[in-house]
């Protein structure tokens, strides 16, 4: 039993029909609506809420059932069970909104950020001495080297003779052998 605001306490839950004796009033115009409304509003709100086990949700819910039924009313209204039909519908919109839930929840699983570790030592000293180049020679080195460009197509990207690809890699190599402190490296 479940008792809300403004109720005797034990009043019980009956997924049959609403508070008072038999079936509520629908009449087919406006008025039938706002009679259905006043007579059908707690009685399915308990509902949803077991279903749901969220009152709020609950109350949202059927709210948003007579929302849709109240553009229909008429169609509505002529069936033997209005009630019925507005039912369904906040069940389905629950049925919904889990649904929904639940495939934002697998695409956030998936799309999750992953744990890197941090980048090796001679990594940052690669990176450190790379930077201490003048720009021309580290931007062959990049292209060549990360890029698996030609000596050819740098100089055709950059717009400077073959040669000078060629000067610049060399004299680049040479230089991070020696702020590596070592013979040439692969970069």
């Amino acid at each position: 039993m479940i008792a809300f605001a403004g109720e005797g306490a034990g009043d019980p839950i009956d997924p049959g029909a609403a508070p008072g004796p038999g079936r509520p009033v629908v009449r087919p115009g406006p008025d039938g609506f706002a009679e259905c409304y006043r007579q059908s509003f707690t009685a399915l709100t308990k509902q949803v809420y077991v279903y749901t086990g969220d009152l709020g949700l609950a109350q949202e819910l059927v709210q948003e059932a007579f929302c849709r039924a109240l553009p229909r009313w008429r169609k509505v209204a002529a069936y033997d069970d209005p009630v019925a039909w507005i039912r369904r519908v906040a069940f389905n919109l629950a049925n919904n909104r889990w649904r929904r839930e639940r495939i934002a929840a697998r695409y956030a699983r998936s799309h999750r950020e992953q744990h890197v570790d941090g980048p090796s030592p001679d990594r940052v000293a690669a990176l450190a001495a790379l930077g201490r180049l003048p720009d021309g020679q580290r931007r062959v080195i990049v292209l060549h080297y990360l890029a698996d460009k030609s000596v050819a197509e740098i100089a055709a990207e950059e717009g400077i003779p073959i040669g000078t690809v060629k000067t610049w890699l060399r004299r680049g190599r040479e230089a991070l052998a020696g702020l590596l402190g070592g013979g040439e490296r692969n970069v």
